[in-house]
């Protein structure tokens, strides 16, 4: 009550004010490197294991680097050095998200067993089943995903 009035709060209108924040682009747009809740990058696997030991390893947090807002972990300090020596050779595309979910201009979170490196280059994929229908036409896949990234971040 004020000065003897009741005053009504308009509960509808508050709501729609903090869902529209909420929910407008301009509040959240996704990270530009795919991470946990702790901010590590690729599900702590080893971005490096990919191109010397040609299969995904999990990462150690004993050998952690912070790059670009994310950490990243090695299964060896070997591994470690030389991501820090040239981390653009080593880092998946795309931040570290699926790559067939940015060529269909959307953001999936990645199994780390579900790789490619074409050109170079490492992709990751959702699952196994996604990386097979990305195998089915990797250079439009690259393509569209190139053109989509990173405006798929905001979306």
């Amino acid at each position: 009550m004020k000065g003897g009035k009741m005053v009504k709060t308009n509960h509808a209108g508050v709501a729609l004010l903090i869902f529209m924040l909420l929910f407008s682009g301009f509040v959240f747009a996704a990270s530009p490197v795919n991470t946990d809740s702790n901010g590590v990058a690729i599900k702590g696997y080893d971005p490096v294991a990919y191109f010397t030991m040609d299969k995904p390893a999990k990462g150690n947090n004993n050998f952690e680097y912070e790059w670009k807002g994310a950490k990243w972990r090695f299964s060896t300090d070997n591994h470690k050095k030389l991501f820090i020596e040239d981390p653009d050779k080593y880092t998946p595309r795309y931040g570290g998200y699926c790559a067939y979910g940015v060529a269909v201009d959307a953001l999936f979170n990645i199994q780390p067993e579900a790789w490619s490196i074409v050109d170079g280059k490492l992709y990751l994929n959702k699952n196994l089943d996604v990386r097979e229908i990305w195998k089915k036409d990797i250079p439009g896949n690259i393509r569209k995903a190139d053109m989509n990234w990173p405006g798929v971040l905001k979306k």
